[in-house]
């Protein structure tokens, strides 16, 4: 059921994407240019020669000067996070197996591609953003999951070097060490409601989709000293209508792309 429903999402995001990317936008001013940071969705992938959410589709774009990646973190049977979206292998590996069915070792002798959390913060950490995406599983152990994160963010500072996003609020308890100021939370269809919340608990700030975040929503944020990340965009015009709007974070399957157009327009500049 996940599997279809994402294909589903997949048809109407695109069908959103083809409109928007056919409307001219004005070329963003050099500060938002410089202002507006993007941010790799799951990596540059494929999901055929590099997958996503694997240290080689962050690679790519983190050699390429990527401003910061985003990726999504589950937890094995045996408390070690690991960096994965779905909450079983098969829609990305072919592999019929559940995430939290398992012990870290016969998820990486299964599936030797998933890599844990330890390894993309020591890799990747410092050397761009970290946008870190908690889900939900129901294997409880808060206490010790909490530990387990904290440990592994350690010698990063948060706000500065990561933010942990989340579609529930509850699951910012597992990271209170990281403070208010590194917790975005991430809307589905509810962006009002997420707004307003984010505001009420003085949080870093909000995330959602750009169709749905109203450009009253992102001067409010602003108001408050909180900032305001969109995705997915896809495209040219795209990506000058977030930047026009003020959008602190532009988050994308297509970094490389819009990099080289940013890149472009301020050489022009």
């Amino acid at each position: 059921m996940i599997h279809l429903r994402y294909q589903l999402e997949r048809v109407a995001q695109r069908i959103v994407d083809l409109w928007f990317m056919t409307i001219p936008r004005s070329r963003p001013s050099h500060q938002a240019l410089l202002d507006g940071k993007i941010i790799s969705h799951r990596g540059e992938h494929d999901n055929l020669q590099v997958k996503e959410n694997t240290l080689a589709a962050f690679a790519r774009v983190v050699e390429a000067g990527a401003w910061g990646i985003e990726f999504d973190v589950r937890w094995t049977r045996d408390l070690e996070p690991v960096v994965i979206h779905d909450p079983d292998t098969r829609r990305v590996f072919d592999v019929e197996l559940v995430v939290a069915e398992v012990n870290l070792s016969e998820l990486r002798q299964r599936v030797t591609e998933i890599p844990t959390l330890t390894e993309v913060v020591e890799r990747f950490g410092g050397a761009c953003h970290l946008m870190v995406e908690l889900k939900c599983d129901g294997l409880g152990a808060e206490e010790a999951r909490a530990k387990r994160l904290q440990e592994i963010f350690s010698s990063l500072t948060p706000g500065a070097d990561y933010h942990f996003l989340a579609l529930q609020f509850d699951l910012f308890d597992l990271v209170k060490f990281a403070g208010n100021e590194a917790c975005l939370p991430v809307a589905e269809l509810n962006t009002s409601t997420f707004s307003d919340t984010a505001l009420a608990r003085n949080l870093a700030g909000a995330c959602g989709h750009y169709l749905l975040f109203s450009q009253d929503m992102i001067e409010r944020h602003h108001r408050q000293g909180q900032k305001v990340g969109t995705g997915f965009i896809v495209s040219r015009f795209g990506f000058y209508r977030e930047l026009n709007r003020g959008v602190d974070w532009v988050f994308t399957n297509n970094v490389l792309e819009l990099e080289a157009i940013r890149q472009q327009l301020l050489l022009q500049a």
